[in-house]
């Protein structure tokens, strides 16, 4: 459906002279790559750990968000430029066909968003929610704009919508690189504080001290911690109660 409807958009936007159009076509384009990249991730993720990648491929799917952004972050520079140039040099923009392909987005951009809302928990599924939720909105801006040209005459409409297309998708993009960016420099996660862990860790009886403490996450779900822990003289038997101590406050 996306690839169809970046075919419509892309023919519609020449044939109108709509840089609006052509904007959402190209956003499209990477909607259709995101979709198809994180299907792919989604498939990686599921693989079993091997002896050479024994967290398997979980960030897989942290991977193809962080590309999925960078991407949008591309393409609404080269929107905003080409905006930017259009508005020196006007062009007369269909205002109707502008409108009827426009709503044809809004209906398919909606479905999809709305059937990846519930998944977007995960940071994969969740930048290409933030794609279609962008799209859609974005298109529904196009076809208030093509309403407004049509009534106006204002050809400058074309090249505004443009601009405030582009600085949506940047938005939306940079948390996306913000949050994978964390994840794939190994960061603590941001919900969790490091102090509070190491003193419930410290608190469990026979622990004397925790060292080298170190938290991570796989994916936005799931987290790994990794420490020294020295406990007063015992047997191994004593040391595995004491283990299962600490883990139970953590998990």
């Amino acid at each position: 459906l996306t690839f169809l409807y970046i075919l419509a958009t892309f023919i519609c936007g020449l044939r109108a002279h709509s840089l609006a159009l052509l904007s959402e076509a190209g956003h499209n384009v990477s909607d259709f790559l995101a979709l198809a990249l994180s299907f792919f991730a989604v498939y990686l993720q599921t693989r079993p750990a091997t002896e050479e990648r024994t967290f398997g491929y979980q960030r897989a799917g942290v991977l193809a968000g962080f590309v999925n952004a960078l991407t949008l972050i591309a393409l609404s520079v080269w929107f905003a430029i080409a905006a930017i140039h259009r508005f020196t040099v006007p062009v007369a923009v269909h205002a109707d066909m502008m409108m009827i392909v426009a709503a044809a987005g809004v209906v398919m951009n909606g479905a999809i968003a709305t059937l990846l809302w519930k998944f977007s928990g995960d940071v994969n599924i969740r930048s290409v929610f933030l794609h279609m939720l962008g799209d859609t909105i974005s298109t529904a801006a196009v076809i208030v704009g093509g309403l407004a040209i049509r009534l106006t005459g204002l050809q400058w409409i074309d090249p505004l919508l443009s601009l405030l297309i582009a600085a949506m998708i940047l938005w939306s993009s940079w948390s996306i690189v913000r949050e994978t960016l964390h994840i794939l420099l190994e960061g603590t996660p941001r919900s969790l504080d490091l102090n509070e862990i190491r003193s419930a860790m410290q608190s469990v009886e026979g622990v004397v001290g925790v060292h080298d403490l170190h938290v991570w996450s796989l994916t936005a779900q799931s987290h790994a911690l990794a420490s020294h822990v020295q406990v007063i003289e015992m047997s191994m038997s004593e040391c595995e109660s004491v283990l299962e101590l600490m883990i139970q406050p953590l998990q």
